[in-house]
């Protein structure tokens, strides 16, 4: 026999020996196996992220309560200072009236009487259309 015959002799064995395996039976089932592994592994590796990622989550969420709970504390405690230097709560709604009356962009601004309603000088804004008093 020639050498190509014996290489082309080889080149068939593997050939049929390759088709056997991929025909086989037990090949599939460790195929299978394979790939359900793979598909475990993937499943795992999933829940351990959505896990991390909701302990994440509840840190933030935590630290932006604890962080809110600080502010609001500085805030109650600011207050009180001020509540303090003006004579109470009383001066202090008084200073918070005169700083909202401060940032208004108005030319007329009605303060209550005793009564608690305002004066109306509703009049004095109209257009004059008869002659001058």
């Amino acid at each position: 026999m020639s050498g190509t015959a014996i290489v082309g002799i080889i080149i068939l064995i593997f050939v049929t020996g390759f088709g056997l395996l991929a025909g086989c039976p037990a090949y599939n089932v460790y195929s299978q196996e394979q790939a359900g592994r793979a598909a475990l592994a993937e499943a795992q590796s999933s829940r351990q992220i959505a896990v991390l990622e909701a302990r994440a989550r509840l840190e933030s969420a935590k630290m932006l309560a604890d962080a809110e709970v600080v502010r609001a504390e500085g805030a109650a405690r600011a207050n009180r200072i001020l509540q303090d230097s003006l004579g109470g709560p009383d001066g202090y709604l008084r200073y918070l009236q005169i700083q909202a009356i401060d940032a208004k962009d108005a030319n007329i601004i009605y303060v209550p009487t005793e009564g608690g309603l305002p004066l109306l000088e509703s009049n004095r804004l109209a257009p004059r259309t008869g002659p001058a008093p």
